[in-house]
C-alpha cells in the first residue's frame, strides 16, 4: 500500500501535534516510512509547503527529505482530467481551477494505481459543489480510497516511544 500525503497532514502535524523541534521522532518516523516506500508526497503537493517559511519548509525542502518523500512520477493528463471532470465539474472556469489548487493532482496520483490511499486532514462535506469540493468527496467520486491522518499514523504504527 502506498499512502499519498496531502500537504495539510504535514502542516497540521507540525503546527498542532508534533512540532519539528519538539517531537523529532515523528519526523524521523515519517522519513523512514517514506524511504521504505510506504508514504510519498507528489511534487505538486510538496510545492504547497516549499513556498512557505519556517521549520516545516526547511525540513521538507532538505535534500534528504525531498529524496525520500517526493513521489518520483509524473501524472497522466488523462487521469488529471478525469479527476477535474468527474470529481469537481466538467466545465470549471479559470478562477475555479485556481481556487482548487493542487488537490486534483493528489487525487489523480491516487487513481494511477489500485494500491494507493490518499491521506488528508480534510473533512468530507458532500454538499459542497464544484471548486468547493473537499478531497475526501472528490476521492469518493472517482473511486480513490482515502483516510484521515491519524488512521494513517495508526496503520503504520507511529509511536513516540521509538518501539
Amino acid at each position: 500500500m502506498l499512502y499519498l500525503l496531502d500537504a495539510n497532514v504535514l502542516i497540521r502535524a507540525h503546527e498542532d501535534y508534533y512540532p519539528i523541534g519538539r517531537v523529532p521522532q515523528f519526523w524521523d518516523w515519517l522519513v523512514a516510512v517514506a524511504e521504505a516506500g510506504h508514504a510519498k508526497m507528489p511534487f505538486e503537493i510538496h510545492s504547497e509547503i516549499a513556498i512557505s517559511k519556517g521549520p516545516l519548509k526547511d525540513w521538507v525542502c532538505s535534500a534528504e527529505v525531498k529524496k525520500k518523500l517526493i513521489l518520483d512520477e509524473e501524472i497522466s493528463p488523462t487521469l488529471l482530467n478525469k479527476v477535474l471532470h468527474d470529481g469537481y465539474a466538467p466545465d470549471l472556469d479559470d478562477s475555479e481551477l485556481e481556487e482548487i489548487g493542487q488537490d486534483p493532482f493528489l487525487v489523480a496520483y491516487g487513481l494511477a494505481s489500485a494500491d494507493r490511499v490518499i491521506v488528508t486532514k480534510e473533512i468530507s462535506k458532500p454538499s459542497k459543489k464544484r471548486a468547493n469540493r473537499k478531497v475526501p468527496d472528490v476521492c469518493n467520486s472517482v473511486g480513490v480510497p482515502w483516510m484521515k491522518d491519524f488512521e494513517f499514523f495508526r496503520a503504520l504504527n507511529f509511536t513516540t516511544t521509538g518501539k
